[in-house]
């Protein structure tokens, strides 16, 4: 990982558990970034650091987690200088022109970047749930289930269920074939009974897909989970 400036340190397990070392990882375009952390970081040239011993797809970016992240990929330190834009919920997905610069050296400098951009509020975005299981029960029946997660006040070991988070709880479920939607449900609780009829209905031979995702009155729905089956 080349810097452009600044130094990276390494931290204890405990250290990052407790929330240090967050970098964000993109291709510098407003959506697709991951939030990962790490404990070692060795300096291998000027300027030049081996990262190791990470935690990925934190603050709920695991939606955005790519297998692996290209050569080129831009990455950010988190360490409180990066500030987010306020932006209201009505200027949600319109375009808005910005300059990037130091502000001291004013909005026509040479080194001054502008950009047209446009922002869906990820932070509003529900996380994708855990746990997503398939038991195929007696006559062909299968029944999902899964865990939900939350973007506030989750990270308390002490409570028996994190909070909703959201106005009500509901979730998206689809049946897919090569990403085609067979059928598409919203669901009020973390389970769906797949009955044989309806399998049967959606003509299901070989394999095919179940995504879950919670779904967000103001976001639509958030990152799926999915599971691949077999008919």
């Amino acid at each position: 990982m080349r810097m452009s400036s600044g130094t990276l340190s390494s931290a204890t397990e405990l250290a990052v558990l407790n929330g240090a070392n967050v970098m964000a990882i993109g291709n510098g375009s407003p959506e697709g970034w991951e939030v990962f952390q790490f404990a070692n970081a060795n300096l291998v040239a000027p300027m030049t650091y081996d990262v190791s011993h990470r935690l990925r797809g934190q603050a709920g970016s695991d939606g955005d987690m790519a297998v692996v992240w290209p050569a080129g990929s831009i990455v950010v330190l988190l360490n409180g200088a990066p500030r987010q834009i306020e932006l209201a919920l009505s200027a949600r997905g319109l375009a808005r022109n910005y300059r990037i610069g130091a502000a001291e050296r004013g909005f026509d400098d040479p080194d001054v970047v502008a950009i047209t951009a446009a922002f869906r509020g990820i932070g509003l975005r529900p996380y994708a749930p855990a746990h997503l299981r398939a038991k195929p029960l007696v006559g062909g029946d299968l029944a999902l289930s899964w865990i939900r997660r939350t973007r506030i006040d989750g990270d308390s070991w002490l409570s028996t269920e994190v909070p909703l988070s959201e106005d009500r709880e509901a979730y998206v479920v689809r049946v897919s074939v090569a990403s085609t939607v067979l059928r598409e449900v919203e669901v009020a609780s973390p389970a769906w009974l797949y009955t044989s009829a309806a399998q049967g209905a959606d003509g299901l031979s070989g394999a095919y897909d179940v995504s879950v995702a919670q779904k967000s009155d103001r976001f639509g729905p958030g990152a799926f989970r999915t599971i691949a089956l077999s008919a």
